[in-house]
């Protein structure tokens, strides 16, 4: 191919925020979560892109799809061809994002989605992978923790090096996904927040242990070299009424055991 400098100018001097600001929907900027390196965009119910190299590239934490500035058109616009993707870039050369900050609305319903099939199509936690090594580098969890994790199948592994962590029902059903990852917080859209949970062994349950995030209690259950009688949870942040309810429900387990405790961490 022939070099074209039209191609590298619009590179080079599009910036992948400034084009989604000016997308219909606009995306806008979610300043809580984005970091200096990673600025976190929202649109509608559950959409998220990630802009990072200064603007030059982009990158969907619950997807594959990443690239530079035309292929960020073409994923929202994948009726586009090049060349009309390229007469889109010619107005968006030059311009300055302007950062407008996403809005939370309070008390927001999200559709339910099929959870537990986005979380079968990932793959199981690999020793030694990316993944792994986050959990066991950065984060400093053990082996035997994340052998635990990986045999409840608490953990998946996500795109880019993120962790997915499932928060389920009473009947081990996935209801919600949180996503952490080196350069990432946040989760898949369409869940409903319950708990994350890790039953420590087959032993019967007299200790509950809850958390904020489900690398917190990992930690715990690291220190305390995963307790065979105590089931590790976390709640993902606040407490909806689905949340309190399970909470309420191991609380009444437990009352009927001799000897049980709970502890928040």
């Amino acid at each position: 191919m022939s070099h074209d400098p039209e191609i590298e100018q619009l590179r080079a001097k599009t910036n992948c925020a400034a084009l989604l600001e000016r997308s219909t929907p606009p995306w806008r900027l979610d300043r809580r979560e984005s970091t200096k390196n990673c600025l976190k965009y929202r649109r509608g119910e559950g959409e998220i892109l990630i802009v990072n190299h200064e603007g030059r590239g982009w990158w969907d934490p619950q997807s594959e799809a990443k690239g530079d500035v035309f292929d960020l058109v073409q994923h929202l616009e994948p009726r586009l061809n090049f060349g009309e993707v390229r007469k889109v870039l010619r107005r968006f050369t030059g311009v300055v994002p302007r950062f407008p900050s996403f809005q939370r609305s309070r008390g927001e319903s999200r559709p339910a989605l099929a959870l537990a099939k986005r979380w079968e199509r990932r793959p199981r936690l690999q020793t030694g992978s990316t993944v792994w090594r986050y959990l066991a580098g950065a984060r400093a969890l053990p082996r035997r923790v994340l052998e635990r994790a990986r045999a409840a199948d608490a953990v998946r592994e996500g795109p880019y090096g993120s962790a997915w962590f499932a928060h389920r029902d009473d009947h081990g059903a996935v209801t919600h996904i949180e996503i952490r990852g080196p350069d990432f917080k946040g989760s898949v859209k369409g869940g409903d927040k319950m708990m994350f949970r890790l039953p420590g062994g087959s032993a019967p349950l007299t200790r509950f242990v809850l958390a904020e995030a489900p690398i917190n209690v990992l930690s715990v259950a690291a220190f305390e070299d995963v307790r065979d009688d105590t089931l590790y949870a976390a709640t993902g942040g606040g407490m909806g009424p689905k949340t309190i309810e399970a909470i309420e429900t191991i609380a009444v387990r437990l009352a009927r055991t001799p000897v049980s405790g709970a502890i928040l961490a």
